[in-house]
């Protein structure tokens, strides 16, 4: 049995890596490069931070297809490009567009990196403005007490 999964994955991990790009022919082989830059640039949909290049999902072979389709009609890369961010939004580009819409994917990171250092220094200073406070008498007493104690344990 133990053999047989291991068969069964051999052969599953395998063929993960089946897709190849010559599936798509092109007459001149500068479209066949563009091809592959720009699915290379656009965003699998379904994927954690895969390209339409990389992926194995479903939705990234439909929009590879697409992308084919609109190639191979004479679209050029532009035309290609507005018909998914119509359709999908500027998720679908790993470099979406500055604008309001997506101040935050590129500013975010900056206003919260800088944020967190502000609070930081602030709770340094306040740590170094705190005076240390000495132990009162009764204090010292009961700590000696725990400390005899413990030693006469040991």
């Amino acid at each position: 049995m133990p053999a047989a999964l291991a068969l069964a994955g051999a052969l599953t991990l395998g063929t993960a890596h089946a897709y190849t790009l010559e599936e798509f022919t092109f007459e001149d082989p500068s479209q066949t490069t563009e091809f592959r830059d720009l699915i290379g640039e656009l965003r699998c949909l379904v994927c954690q931070n895969e390209s339409l290049a990389g992926s194995q999902a479903s939705v990234a072979q439909d929009l590879r297809n697409e992308v084919y389709r609109m190639m191979q009609e004479g679209k050029t890369r532009d035309e290609v490009v507005d018909f998914l961010v119509a359709r999908y939004g500027d998720f679908v580009l790993y470099e979406p567009p500055i604008k309001p819409s997506t101040y935050f994917l590129w500013f975010g990171p900056f206003i919260f990196f800088a944020l967190g250092g502000f609070l930081l220094m602030r709770a340094i200073q306040r740590k170094k403005a705190e005076p240390e406070q000495d132990l009162s008498d009764a204090e010292r007493a009961r700590l000696q007490q725990l400390l005899a104690d413990t030693n006469k344990k040991d």
